[in-house]
């Protein structure tokens, strides 16, 4: 018989005690029921933009699925495109340690499916997670019957965690990442969010805030252990394909006639970002700066949600600017002001190909996007003052001289040009990024290590203090 036969048991089930914790998730569950007709017509009104959100509401609504399980799998919950590539590494560290262990990993997006389809085909299995209507996720957990449940970054779910403790899975909080904004929000419903935290058997942070976030989410009682691993986007590599179509972007953007271009990324743009720069570009007229070579910089533009692909076009026609999109596989014409990175599992390749990049929502205030791959690509960073949800990591990239913070739009191209037109500096800068990148390895082996001692002891609990160092 397989050492995964049957799930673990759970030491931490969810605690329910309180009127209060009762009522609270009660109330949650029948609002689940009364929006079902919005959140459908969320989905179809997504859907003119991304056909695949009219598929899979079976899985999504109640947590039915045609693929049948071969047996207990270990199940990894990555919501979207970032935690997708977030897990990775442990995917991939899951698949060497424990090859017959069957994998699955589940999304809320299509782009965060179609990301794991890309990275992993069909060494793993793919589903939608039920939404948290508490006879879907219990469906889902029957279908499935998780050893494991490994759930990325920030998901907490009531009713997924109390189904979870009814069906003796156990929970583990991986990457965990938690700003200060989302911690009050949280709080705000404390009765019915402290103990869905409470259900996890360990949280692993990212970093010392988010550790000491969590200890404030789940209260004074020593449950479950929080421990501090890193994060996990530190130990993921640049793939050889990536370098590979970096090389063909450099010939795309030399064989239109120009030669040889400077390039300027804003990666990971959102709604309000891409207008403002293409206005701060127009003011700033780089033409008469005497710094610029005859041939103008190409601005490459990446934005963070692929519905916003028209969008952006769009906006730079209406300001005159010559827009092209990475999708018409042309070379990049000599007149082409903007190049739209229209594609979905690429900022790797962009990274390699520009003098410095901009990392989107920090100049709005969205909390910005992760930096660590601009920086393990050797790409010197830009990023704005709101950074709330990768404090720690942009704080860091600041201090080893890997990153920049610009306050302003117009300031983001005055130091993007500034950086473009002085290659020492660029290469200081993409030296203290590759060094930052490495120094920060390790959060997959130690996250390794837990899950093994999960495996062996149903669920590793102890641990010397509340809050922990693996």
């Amino acid at each position: 018989m397989s050492a995964f036969s049957s799930p673990p048991a759970s030491p931490a089930p969810l605690l329910i005690g309180s009127w209060r914790e009762r009522v609270s998730r009660l109330v949650y569950t029948a609002l689940w029921s009364v929006a079902t007709p919005a959140i459908a017509a969320y989905l179809l009104w997504r859907s003119r933009r991304q056909p695949a959100y009219r598929s899979g509401w079976g899985e999504r609504f109640l947590g039915r699925y045609r693929a049948q399980p071969t047996g207990p799998c270990a199940w990894i919950h990555a919501v979207s495109v970032g935690e997708t590539r977030a897990a990775a590494p442990l995917v991939l560290a899951l698949r060497a340690r424990y090859p017959e262990l069957p994998l699955l990993v589940t999304h809320m997006t299509p782009t965060g499916r179609d990301a794991a389809i890309e990275l992993f085909g069909n060494e793993v299995s793919h589903a939608y997670l039920a939404y948290d209507y508490r006879f879907a996720v219990a469906h889902f957990l029957h279908h499935w019957r998780p050893a494991i449940g490994i759930v990325m970054e920030t998901e907490i779910w009531p009713n997924l965690m109390a189904a979870a403790g009814d069906a003796g899975v156990p929970m583990l909080l991986v990457n965990g990442r938690l700003s200060e904004k989302s911690l009050r929000q949280a709080m705000r419903w404390r009765s019915l969010m402290r103990p869905a935290a409470r259900g996890f058997a360990r949280i692993l942070a990212q970093g010392d805030d988010d550790a000491t976030r969590f200890a404030a989410l789940t209260g004074d009682v020593n449950v479950p252990p929080i421990v501090l691993v890193g994060n996990l986007k530190f130990d993921i590599d640049v793939p050889v394909a990536q370098r590979e179509l970096a090389m063909r972007f450099r010939e795309r953007i030399a064989s239109g006639g120009s030669g040889p271009r400077s390039i300027l990324l804003f990666a990971s743009t959102r709604e309000g970002e891409e207008a403002a720069i293409f206005d701060a570009w127009l003011r700033h007229a780089w033409y008469a700066d005497t710094r610029i070579a005859r041939t103008a910089p190409l601005l490459v533009v990446v934005p963070r949600h692929p519905q916003r692909f028209d969008e952006v076009s769009t906006l730079a026609s209406a300001r005159g600017l010559v827009a092209q999109r990475r999708s018409d596989e042309r070379p990049v014409a000599a007149d082409t002001q903007i190049w739209i990175g229209d594609s979905m599992g690429e900022l790797f390749a962009y990274y390699l190909v520009a003098e410095v990049a901009y990392v989107g929502g920090s100049l709005v205030p969205l909390g910005g996007q992760n930096l660590i791959e601009a920086a393990a690509a050797g790409c010197p960073v830009l990023i704005g003052p709101h950074t709330f949800n990768f404090s720690d990591t942009s704080d860091e990239a600041v201090r080893a001289g890997a990153a920049i913070r610009v306050a302003d739009f117009d300031a983001l191209l005055e130091e993007a040009l500034t950086i473009a037109c002085d290659g020492a500096r660029q290469r200081r800068m993409a030296d203290a990024g590759i060094a930052f990148a490495a120094a920060h390895r390790g959060a997959t082996e130690r996250t390794m290590e837990i899950i093994a001692a999960s495996f062996r002891a149903g669920i590793a609990v102890e641990a010397p203090s509340r809050i922990s160092r693996s």
